[in-house]
């Protein structure tokens, strides 16, 4: 593929030069047209059965991305009270959101449970911890299913090696634990990791689930978790995730476990990538370029405070070259490492690259920056994170959240 950004017309005719002029660098650029786009999608993965695509918004969590969620149907998954509160602020009512945690206190219990929410306990001590905030409450349990998938093993979350989730062998002991303190087991969720293009781990996964959630009597939801990848090499031609075999293959699963279970409880997904991290890129200034033993470097102002998912995960986002707001044509390339201003050895966006010719003051555009760029953002060396802003369907381009400042830093001294 020659240039992402000009086949979506990502800018919808705005020059990243006049956007950056206003908004400053580094700077995230959403494009409602493909968050919206990607969102309904979710919601349409099974369509035989009742369905709810619950976006986890760990992925981004822009109240203003949020309620487009809300407008298209979505349900929220959330790992927080300041996510529920987030929610709240979007529109989201108590029974669209579902309370996912991991190792919280007593206090984050009470809160869930005086807000209505319905939550997910993750282990035996969290469900005996539910039991004595809410006897006789109503909750659902997180189970490991024993397979993981994902693009890196920091991303699995599910399997013989993760904190998260109740084994197979301690589901007798939800029970125990149930009758204890008077609960109902309203539902069940797994969730098995994140970024899988291959459908078959995920699959075998599901199969693996609904024999678990055999043993568990007249649920009211079955929650399969998310994960659905994304093609992040996309300069290469890598292809999208195959939804439409997935949904296909997913539906005989569940028509199978209908069969059996003799009804079909409410079916639920956890997408939160694939709704967002098309949908946005990361602009930054290129402020110098340099050769080191041999090696061509390009600086930009994207340092790993602004996105830390290559100096984490070793995650790849394609890289594309803007010039007098133009996209810098990839006929001729060159080995290229881009790096961030950040003090740090491992500050790297994209490492031995194939790209063009990079100069100082061209605009490095990280493509796929939706999901987790600015939700994992920090100050660190006292860098304020960046703003965001959004192209509206119309084309205009509004803010959707205000560069922070020196003085924000300061505030909390």
């Amino acid at each position: 593929m020659d240039s992402f950004l000009k086949k979506v017309d990502f800018f919808k005719g705005n020059k990243p030069e006049d956007i950056v002029k206003e908004y400053g660098t580094p700077l995230y650029v959403y494009n409602e047209d493909i968050i919206r786009d990607r969102m309904h999608k979710v919601t349409q993965v099974i369509k035989k059965y009742p369905l709810t695509a619950n976006y986890s918004i760990k992925a981004n969590t822009n109240i203003h991305i949020l309620k487009m969620g809300y407008e298209e149907g979505i349900n929220a998954d959330a790992m927080s009270p300041g996510e529920i509160e987030m929610l709240l602020k979007a529109g989201f009512e108590s029974d669209r959101i579902f309370f996912v945690p991991n190792n919280v206190s007593r206090e984050e219990v009470e809160y869930a449970v005086k807000k209505g929410i319905m939550t997910s306990l993750d282990s035996l001590d969290q469900l005996d911890l539910y039991g004595q905030v809410n006897p006789g409450g109503k909750c659902a349990v997180r189970l490991n299913p024993g397979v993981g998938a994902g693009h890196h093993e920091k991303v699995v979350t599910a399997g013989k090696k993760t904190k998260f989730g109740i084994a197979e062998e301690d589901v007798d002991k939800i029970f125990e634990i149930a009758k204890k303190h008077n609960l109902t087991i309203a539902g069940i969720n797994q969730h098995v990791g994140s970024l899988y293009m291959d459908p078959e781990p995920f699959l075998k996964a599901v199969e693996n689930f609904l024999r678990l959630a055999k043993k568990f009597e007249k649920l009211e939801f079955i929650d399969f978790g998310g994960g659905y990848g994304i093609p992040y090499h996309k300069l290469d031609d890598e292809q999208e995730f195959d939804m439409e075999s997935f949904s296909k293959r997913f539906e005989v699963l569940l028509d199978k476990f209908v069969e059996e279970y003799g009804y079909a409880p409410l079916f639920k997904t956890e997408p939160g990538r694939y709704c967002v991290a098309e949908g946005a890129v990361l602009l930054g200034r290129v402020n110098a370029t340099k050769h080191n033993s041999g090696k061509k470097y390009a600086g930009t102002d994207i340092g790993m405070n602004v996105l830390v998912r290559p100096s984490m995960y070793d995650s790849w986002h394609d890289v594309e070259i803007i010039r007098d707001n133009e996209v810098v044509s990839r006929d001729n390339l060159s080995e290229i490492t881009v790096v961030g201003n950040i003090c740090e050895s491992g500050d790297i966006l994209a490492k031995d690259r194939m790209l063009p010719e990079i100069k100082q003051g061209d605009l490095a555009c990280l493509l796929d920056a939706g999901a987790y760029g600015y939700s994992m953002c920090s100050s660190y060396n006292s860098r304020p994170r960046p703003a965001e802003v959004l192209i509206t369907k119309d084309g205009q381009v509004k803010q959707i959240r205000r560069r922070e400042t020196i003085e924000d830093l300061m505030r909390l001294f």
